[in-house]
């Protein structure tokens, strides 16, 4: 029996770690040719896309029904050039290979260098978002990595043609087109097997909902860097600007609400409660958002839905916002403490000493100040996309751009020295 029959996904690991090896050694043209060639094969495509996106839609079932999971799913004109401009800006960003991160001599005459390299393989779960398949094969070019996509079921034709039209780049720019591979399907096995492909995967990245994030790193044999909920919080002080802190919310919540830098649960002041809640949640309902409130709030505004202790431990990613007063920035942070996922938190004030307690006090990958948690995102950060956000402590935090996607090495240079 052949490998590839016993176990297709250990097959196109081992392709992608060839391609690796090629890809770490090409040049900085090279690679950006790959990404505008892309860029411009997705565009050449748009019809194709959408048509597979439609069969992507027509094909969920049960519980994927909902309006904000088919939002996260949708494909759209709109969205499918700022996946080709994505590409284009991680193009145009500066190579993060060869970068000399740190030099020094040593007394007996060496010198050392720091160099940043690519991690060589990255294996990348992903669910629902059809656009993360582009960025992420996009970022991995630029960091000179290969990388072997696996999408969800339910963005599996969409998935199929962005995967072809980053081939076409790859190949239009003299690279090897397994530098961006794609499971034949989507069965859970092949998921499995990228967690234990030691030795030819080198960094798991998932992406998707909790149940996923916790199989993997709870079932990997390889490293993985990884993000838990999107659970985040937008505090509004008694300093803020009410004009400013009602637009930043409304933002923070309803622009996007099936994505993980939405607020999920609004923090507010009880001494400027009874004047501005009820603005805000005016606000708010006059948008479609349903909400979640506390005891507290529900003293000023009886009519909002009492909150359960598990619904301030929830990541709707859909128009639901949940309340609660506090009594000052202390109160604040003992609140994120307790339910926060660690990915992004904002406050609204004009206190910058309280502003600054603030973003000191909470352990967040992302802080925020008078500004909405909706831009903790790759692109808004300047890196042309993201392949994930990373709550972790260790090696990237925040949005993950190409810099993250790359390691080092050193580079020790002498002129005949021995060790005595």
């Amino acid at each position: 029996m052949t490998i590839e029959r016993e176990n297709p996904m250990m097959v196109l690991a081992h392709r992608a770690r060839v391609a690796s090896l090629a890809l770490a050694q090409s040049t900085s043209s090279c690679r950006d040719k790959a990404l505008w060639e892309a860029a411009a094969a997705l565009r050449e495509v748009q019809d194709a896309l959408l048509e597979a996106n439609a069969r992507d839609l027509a094909e969920l079932q049960g519980g994927a029904q909902t309006e904000a999971f088919r939002e996260r799913l949708t494909l759209t004109p709109d969205r499918i050039e700022a996946m080709a401009k994505g590409l284009e800006n991680i193009a145009d960003l500066p190579d993060p290979i060869g970068r000399v991160q740190e030099e020094w001599t040593r007394p007996n005459g060496l010198h050392i260098r720091k160099v940043a390299t690519p991690v060589g393989v990255i294996g990348m779960i992903y669910e629902s978002r059809p656009n993360v398949g582009a960025d992420a094969a996009g970022l991995c070019i630029k960091s000179g990595n290969a990388v072997l996509l696996r999408g969800g079921p339910e963005s599996l034709h969409s998935a199929r043609v962005i995967h072809a039209a980053m081939q076409t780049g790859l190949r239009e720019a003299g690279l090897p087109e397994d530098a961006v591979l794609i499971a034949p399907d989507a069965q859970r096995q092949h998921v499995a097997d990228m967690l234990a492909a030691s030795g030819l995967i080198d960094l798991i990245i998932p992406r998707g909902g909790r149940g996923l994030v916790e199989r993997v790193q709870s079932e990997a044999r390889v490293p993985v860097l990884a993000h838990a909920e999107g659970l985040c919080h937008t505090y509004v002080h008694a300093s803020a600007d009410y004009i400013m802190a009602r637009r930043v919310v409304l933002n923070a919540k309803m622009r996007r609400v099936g994505i993980c830098g939405a607020t999920e649960t609004l923090l507010l002041d009880a001494s400027i409660a009874p004047e501005l809640l009820p603005q805000m949640v005016a606000d708010l309902a006059e948008r479609g958002c349903t909400f979640k409130a506390d005891a507290r709030a529900r003293a000023i505004m009886p009519e909002l839905p009492a909150a359960t202790e598990q619904d301030f431990a929830t990541e709707w990613l859909d128009a639901v916002l949940n309340i609660a007063l506090v009594d000052g920035v202390e109160s604040a942070l003992a609140h994120i403490a307790r339910y926060g996922s660690s990915h992004t938190e904002a406050i609204i004030a004009s206190d910058e000493s309280v502003a600054r307690r603030f973003m000191h006090g909470v352990s967040s990958a992302v802080v925020m100040w008078n500004t909405s948690t909706q831009f903790c995102d790759g692109g808004e950060f300047g890196f042309g996309a993201e392949i994930g956000i990373a709550t972790g402590r260790f090696h990237a935090r925040g949005p993950i751009g190409v810099e993250q996607l790359t390691t080092f090495h050193y580079e020790v240079i002498g002129n005949g020295q021995v060790r005595l």
